[in-house]
């Protein structure tokens, strides 16, 4: 089992607009595996690759007793209202802001075997689907925030003992 250290805000690599997988092989067989190790540590919902360090299209998620995986995943589908989750980031620790997300979406991606797999989910499943995309595409959650509210999380993250 390898848990493997999560990135802080700050490092480069979270900002980065990850690459597609490429084909499966042994290094993206390992790196699933270890995104799922890191997904069930308690009290994570999501693991993007980029938060490992590995700028790939991969995210691994653990909500609610199911746990998996997508490569390549694509954000196909969002319903509803947008509603304000109290949203926290492994990447950005011990700090929760009401982030606006769609209540129910959709996902696709591939799985190691190339078969393409959907993944649908409504509350905190929907808004890690929408956070592990936002992950993928070099964004934190800290950028969706409204602006005073964003201003108050970024005074908070200045003074967090994490921050360097």
């Amino acid at each position: 089992m390898t848990v493997r250290d999560i990135r802080l805000f700050g490092d480069p690599v979270l900002r980065t607009v990850c690459e597609p997988v490429g084909d499966p092989g042994p290094a993206l067989a390992a790196l699933v595996e270890d995104l799922l190790d890191t997904v069930q540590v308690p009290g994570r919902a999501g693991v993007a690759a980029n938060q490992i360090g590995v700028a790939l299209r991969a995210f691994a998620y653990n909500v609610d007793g199911r746990i998996g995986y997508l490569l390549d995943p694509e954000l196909v589908e969002v319903r509803g209202e947008p509603v304000d989750f109290d949203e926290g980031c492994l990447s950005v620790p011990d700090l929760v802001f009401p982030t606006k997300r769609w209540p129910w979406a959709r996902s696709t991606g591939r799985q190691l075997d190339g078969s393409v797999v959907e993944v649908v989910g409504e509350g905190v499943l929907a808004e890690a689907l929408q956070h592990e995309q936002d992950h993928l595409d070099g964004r934190l959650y800290l950028t969706r925030l409204e602006r005073d509210v964003r201003r108050e999380a970024m005074a908070e993250v200045r003074t967090a003992p994490w921050f360097r």
